[in-house]
């Protein structure tokens, strides 16, 4: 898939150039394919966020455990997010570019703090369902699934049945997907044919910031987090490396799940228990990399489109972000998904995707190797505070590298 839109948006390149103004008339197939993004951004970030709480059963322990998980899963994910924003302030990827929007946007007033979060409480969610609130939406999914978790056996059967549906919404999701190339080649048409080759050099400074924001949020964050607990994090590096490449090159959280799992069991010493709950619900909820990826492109695709972003504006970047990840499936493509969700957040043009999805596969494989990082970075520290990390495993690395390539 990831060829296919590269080549996608390779070929449509060169029809614009080449076709100049009336490759603009291809436009209409890209528009289609943004209409399928946008279809799925409610029913995707409902679903998925649903089972992902509801993925939490165990009474007694796990509500202490999940409290801390979830909460270290937010804070590091807010942590990437303000890094995304900073490094795109910072090193302006498409400042210059010239590209207006094709309507203008009326600068909002930026809400307050407290406006923002009473807002996030729906007195209708079938309205904001209707009406596209993700906040609203997201804070009812999360209030949905708390509630089916303590509904007993009438929750199981709602929690089976969010399962299946989730299933369902994800096969949908790859559909809309596989038409990427297809909306990928006809709005970068449109966009070489009407605004020429000065949209290209931006891209590369958008790859060179994001795989920045990516180590300096290994480094730092993930880091200090582990020095404050008392743990050397280069241990922590070495014992996650395998897991780390294998997502930078599958592009999976998901799909690295049960490599990631067996380096937390036997690089780093942490308990079946604590790794059996953590990383699971990491693979879904934690999305560190996937939010560094969207600070950086909502602020390059704002800069190229002339849009100004007010404070509030930046808030409700780092609210979406951080609540949203909660809701994107680790699987390759989701990101450009949650991008437009962020996008449509505050009002920024969703043709930004369309020129983010030609260098997509090469952010992907950043932001799904640090997502798995920040996973094993989170269990560790649960482990940790639950007296479930076997310190002498975590400190001898090279010795536990060596039984689990026995074992495989």
């Amino acid at each position: 898939m990831w060829q296919r839109i590269l080549l996608g948006l390779v070929l449509g390149l060169i029809v614009g150039l080449v076709f100049g103004k009336p490759a603009a008339s291809l436009k209409p197939i890209g528009s289609v394919f943004i209409a399928g993004i946008k279809m799925l951004i409610v029913p995707l970030v409902f679903v998925s966020l649903v089972c992902g709480v509801t993925s939490m059963r165990d009474p007694a322990k796990m509500g202490r455990v999940g409290i801390k998980t979830i909460a270290l899963y937010l804070i590091t994910t807010a942590f990437a997010i303000v890094i995304g924003l900073v490094l795109g302030a910072v090193l302006q990827p498409g400042a210059g570019v010239g590209m207006e929007a094709a309507k203008a946007v009326a600068p909002k007033a930026a809400p307050s703090l407290i406006d923002t979060l009473v807002g996030l409480i729906p007195t209708n969610p079938v309205a904001a369902m209707a009406q596209g609130n993700v906040l609203q939406i997201i804070a009812f999914a999360i209030l949905f699934g708390i509630a089916v978790n303590l509904s007993g056996k009438y929750g199981e059967t709602v929690r089976n049945g969010f399962e299946a549906l989730a299933e369902v919404i994800y096969k949908l999701t790859s559909i809309v997907i596989w038409f990427a190339p297809f909306g990928v080649f006809a709005l970068m048409a449109w966009t070489a044919g009407t605004y020429g080759l000065s949209l290209l050099l931006p891209l590369a400074m958008v790859i060179a910031a994001v795989y920045v924001g990516c180590i300096l949020h290994a480094l730092l964050v993930y880091g200090v987090a582990l020095r404050v607990v008392g743990l050397n994090p280069w241990h922590f590096y070495k014992g996650v490396a395998e897991a780390a490449t294998v997502a930078f090159t599958t592009t999976s959280s998901s799909g690295t799940l049960p490599v990631t799992m067996g380096c937390a069991q036997k690089n780093l010493g942490i308990s079946k228990g604590v790794a059996s709950f953590v990383l699971p619900l990491g693979a879904t909820v934690n999305m560190d990399g996937t939010a560094l990826y969207q600070g950086v492109c909502a602020l390059f695709i704002a800069q190229v489109f002339g849009v100004h972003l007010s404070g509030g504006d930046y808030v409700t970047i780092v609210l979406t972000a951080t609540l949203a990840s909660i809701g994107t499936a680790g699987v390759p493509g989701a990101g450009l998904i949650m991008l437009s969700l962020v996008l449509s957040s505050v009002g920024l043009p969703l043709e930004g995707v369309a020129i983010i999805a030609g260098i997509d596969r090469i952010l992907d494989m950043a932001r799904t190797s640090i997502n798995v990082v920040g996973d094993s970075m989170v269990a560790t520290l649960v482990a940790k505070s639950e007296g479930e990390l076997n310190l002498a495993v975590y400190s001898s690395g090279r010795d536990a590298v060596g039984e689990l390539e026995e074992e495989a």
